[in-house]
């Protein structure tokens, strides 16, 4: 069997792509970030759904972005709350935290030259998503092109590096009917950029209003526990 790595924040998305990667043979080896982000409730989700789904190994790096801050999810800056969709789609919004996937994706690098491993899993997504510019098919693609000129690995012919992006061309729904066909239990997973104290989801942040959506159009009863409205 192959080893992959898979950027794992325990959320929809990534939940499904260590599902879609351990169903296509590989090692999936989950890779989290304790950077700084207020949530850190999705760690905690990260756990459960690696453990559930039979991740190779499970490991979570600190990282200093809520030093830098610049970002909702890491400084002192209101969440986003109760956005329709054509809002969501206007600008980049500030939860979007400054090269976030580049430095993840660099760090998924470097385990992947040590374990080793050729393919890494991210599940970024180009259509139902907040216009973040680091979850473009662009910018994956430059990545994996970067990715074979920075390592020994593949620079003396061992490796040959492939960024997969399985969700890039799925919404919500597709994305939450193929997880459930792997046996990804959503129930466990964390979506929530503005969680409650205890854990709760808001149910009104641009992820959470997504998620939701996800589910209706899915037809599939959403299992998210949220603070009541």
């Amino acid at each position: 069997m192959k080893n992959a790595v898979v950027l794992f924040s325990g959320g929809l998305d990534s939940s499904t792509c260590l599902a879609i990667a351990k169903s296509q043979g590989y090692n999936a080896y989950a890779l989290s970030f304790r950077y700084g982000q207020r949530h850190t409730v999705e760690l905690d989700a990260a756990r459960r759904v690696a453990n559930h789904l039979g991740a190779a190994g499970h490991l979570v790096l600190d990282l200093p972005l809520g030093t830098i801050g610049g970002s909702a999810l890491t400084a002192d800056i209101d969440v986003p709350k109760d956005r329709d969709t054509a809002e969501m789609e206007q600008d980049i919004p500030v939860t979007y935290v400054p090269a976030r996937n580049t430095v993840f994706l660099s760090m998924a690098l470097a385990w992947a030259e040590v374990l080793p491993a050729a393919d890494i899993f991210i599940g970024v997504n180009a259509l139902d998503y907040s216009g973040y510019p680091d979850c473009r098919p662009e910018f994956v693609e430059a990545f994996e092109k970067m990715a074979n000129l920075a390592i020994k690995e593949a620079v003396e012919g061992r490796l040959m590096m492939k960024v997969h992006a399985p969700l890039m061309r799925l919404n919500k729904a597709q994305i939450i009917e193929l997880g459930m066909g792997l046996g990804v239990d959503y129930g466990l997973t964390h979506s929530c950029y503005d969680p409650s104290g205890d854990g709760l989801a808001c149910g009104r942040c641009d992820s959470c209003l997504l998620r939701r959506k996800g589910f209706e159009e899915a037809g599939v009863s959403d299992p998210t526990r949220y603070v009541p409205q």
